[in-house]
């Protein structure tokens, strides 16, 4: 959504979305309790898309219709207007609220119709970096080649590249390269978009994400990522046969081709949105005080505006509990 004139929709609008899901989910921080942080948030997210004049289509969503009673792939959301695809993660990290973790976070990226990938339900491997190092990169390059570009591109020693990586098993082997490489190393238990994003934004301090996570997801930071210039490349890693097939069912003919920011965001008109529901490295987490909580949140757009908000909501009566 390059710009207001072309585009009825404000931007702010979504942010009042992720704030509603984040509100949502951070009453049940560190309660141990994944499913109910998320199903809460799903539905007020869901209740507040509802309210915008919209004709919206979730194009990445809870799952499929069988699985997901609200904001399942496919439902149609909005009062009527404006057509627009969005994907949706109501919680990105729900063990991350459920322990009380940092970097959760309410997301969703909207385009134009037909503008985001429909991403299988399946894993991705990934490679993002910021705008000074975006044409430096490539997925199928070598670790450490990567991350000599990534320290040419900023002028900086290899020793401050910070690389977020998810904490996995599968992870062992490119963990031990990006540590010979002399980089260093923020190993995170859940929430890769928010990692992958954080690439685009100096003062998070991070540099490069790298490794394996949802391909849903990867849709998701690749918006935001293309909005502030920087690069996202990705491949479909299939878990099993199934998998395999259910991709190629929905279009994925090659499963080994590299997975461009234009594959996954085909549209130049782009809003991304999230806002914290714990600290993290984009925005903080949600905080109580009195009556009152207090959100952060971040709104980017394909002019490659960065907007970071903070709102502050007065309460009405809490559940009992709560």
């Amino acid at each position: 959504m390059a710009s207001t004139h072309s585009n009825p929709i404000d931007g702010l609008d979504f942010v009042k979305v992720t704030e509603s899901a984040a509100l949502a989910a951070s009453r049940w921080m560190g309660r141990g309790e994944r499913d109910e942080a998320d199903g809460a948030a799903v539905e007020k997210m869901r209740e507040a898309l509802g309210e915008m004049d919209i004709s919206g289509r979730i194009v990445i969503g809870e799952g499929e219709r069988d699985e997901a009673p609200m904001l399942y792939i496919g439902e149609e959301v909005g009062r009527g207007g404006h057509e627009v695809d969005i994907a949706v993660d109501p919680v990105e990290g729900t063990n991350l609220v459920a322990n009380g973790l940092p970097n959760s976070i309410a997301v969703m990226a909207i385009s134009e119709r037909g503008g985001l990938l429909h991403a299988p339900d399946s894993y991705m491997k990934k490679l993002a970096v910021g705008p000074k190092a975006a044409p430096y990169v490539h997925i199928d390059a070598p670790v450490r080649e990567n991350l000599e570009a990534v320290a040419n591109a900023l002028e900086k020693p290899i020793n401050e590249i910070c690389v977020v990586i998810l904490d996995r098993p599968r992870h062992a082997e490119l963990i031990r390269d990006v540590r010979e490489s002399g980089a260093r190393i923020k190993l995170i238990s859940d929430g890769d978009v928010d990692a992958c994003i954080a690439t685009t934004i100096e003062s998070t301090g991070v540099h490069v994400a790298m490794g394996t996570g949802g391909a849903p997801e990867g849709v998701l930071a690749a918006a935001a990522i293309k909005c502030l210039g920087g690069n996202f490349m990705g491949r479909l890693q299939p878990r099993s046969p199934e998998e395999a097939q259910r991709a190629r069912d929905m279009g994925f003919g090659d499963l080994d081709r590299v997975l461009t920011l234009d594959d996954l965001v085909m549209s130049d008109r782009v809003v991304f949105c999230a806002t914290g529901v714990t600290d993290g490295d984009l925005v903080r987490g949600v905080r109580f005080f009195g009556n009152h909580a207090k959100t952060h949140s971040i709104l980017v757009n394909s002019a490659g505006t960065v907007r970071f908000i903070e709102s502050t909501h007065r309460l009405g009566a809490r559940p009992r509990g709560l």
